[in-house]
């Protein structure tokens, strides 16, 4: 069953030392299938990634997916404790990039909120660690 939702998405970047926020209040959309919990949004400007939809997609603490489709295209594929390579396409060219995932903690169930906890690497070079806040409103 599909329920129209609003979510608060926090987004943290650490780079060069330097610790960039974005926040986004958005509509969304939020189903629960064979196991996972899935939320759709429209981006922003905000995000950097306007003309594209985003679904967040959480099995338990243990997987978790970010695929982005339109202007940008990428699936970040998420293990806790694995690495894994995944296709980034923006409209300046293609890339592969490591994700290592440190945490995911998803109690959408519970009380709404889901965390990801994550590093990226571009050609096994340190790219940045990240966090994603994602709150059910």
């Amino acid at each position: 069953m599909k329920k129209n939702i609003v979510i608060s998405l926090t987004s943290i970047q650490w780079q060069d030392g330097e610790k960039s926020e974005t926040e986004l209040l958005t509509k969304a959309v939020f189903r629960n299938e064979d196991g996972w919990d899935i939320i759709t949004y429209e981006d922003t400007s905000a995000t950097g990634f306007e003309g594209s939809t985003t679904t967040v997609k959480a099995e338990g603490n243990k997987n978790a997916s970010v695929i982005r489709e339109g202007t940008a295209n990428s699936v970040l594929s998420l293990e806790t404790g694995r690495k894994h390579f995944c296709q980034y396409s923006t409209p300046f060219g293609n890339m592969q990039i490591g994700v290592y995932t440190h945490a995911i903690e998803n109690t959408i169930a519970e009380n709404g909120r889901l965390y990801l906890k994550y590093t990226l690497d571009l050609n096994s070079s340190y790219l940045s660690d990240n966090e994603i806040i994602l709150t059910i409103q």
